[in-house]
């Protein structure tokens, strides 16, 4: 029997560690308040300041706010990834709106994007092969066991289809909107079905994993 403070008490510390550091709800898996902020605040200040100043500015405005967040990440010693992805993000953002001419342009990628993504996610299901299953195995490098389970594929389908329905009414709201040139409107629905739908899907793709664990222990004890 090994005493206090050896190894193995060590281990249970640093994986208790390891765990409490891992985010455990879907709203912390989008980056919680901050990742919202980061997010969303650039695209306010671009339809502030455009309808007050006009679009250069308003692309000046909105580019400035995303480096802004890469600064202080830096200074704060935060994880650089959201802010300089939300500053990729504004850049192309602002670049397409500068090449339209059109302050509704801002929100092109976004709806090109959503696009995309509900294409991709619906093929991957049509052909059996849900996107969220897939990509998890990948990512960890595990052989796609589940596709040999119905209720772990059922499972992995579900989640995917939440994120395609997800992707779906994105597109549709905002393309309604760009048609009907509603800038400010673009921005609230940006916001508003950004980080909630995207957590509603992490917790759905997170609920598939969890059971497909389950299932494959299962099995294998059977």
């Amino acid at each position: 029997m090994e005493r206090p403070g050896t190894k193995t008490e060590t281990r249970r510390g640093d994986a208790g560690a390891e765990s409490a550091s891992r985010p455990r709800t879907a709203w912390e898996r989008t980056g919680g308040f901050a990742g919202l902020l980061v997010s969303s605040l650039p695209s306010l200040v671009f339809v502030v300041v455009n309808s007050f100043a006009g679009l250069v500015p308003g692309i000046v405005s909105s580019v400035a706010s995303g480096v802004l967040f890469v600064v202080l990440a830096v200074v704060l010693k935060k994880p650089l990834q959201p802010a300089v992805s939300s500053f990729v993000g504004v850049a192309i953002t602002s670049l397409i709106a500068f090449l339209t001419g059109s302050a509704k342009g801002y929100f092109l990628s976004d709806i090109w994007f959503s696009l995309g993504c509900f294409v991709v996610l619906a093929v991957s299901i049509i052909v059996r092969r849900p996107l969220v299953g897939v990509v998890w195995s990948l990512v960890n490098s595990e052989k796609m066991k589940w596709l040999a389970d119905r209720r772990s594929r059922l499972g992995y389908d579900l989640a995917t289809a939440t994120a395609t329905l997800v992707f779906a009414s994105r597109f549709l709201v905002q393309q309604y909107l760009y048609d009907q040139d509603r800038t400010g409107w673009l921005a609230f629905t940006k916001i508003a079905m950004g980080n909630p739908l995207t957590g509603l899907a992490f917790g759905a793709a997170a609920w598939a994993i969890h059971y497909a664990s389950k299932r494959e222990k299962l099995l294998a004890e059977t």
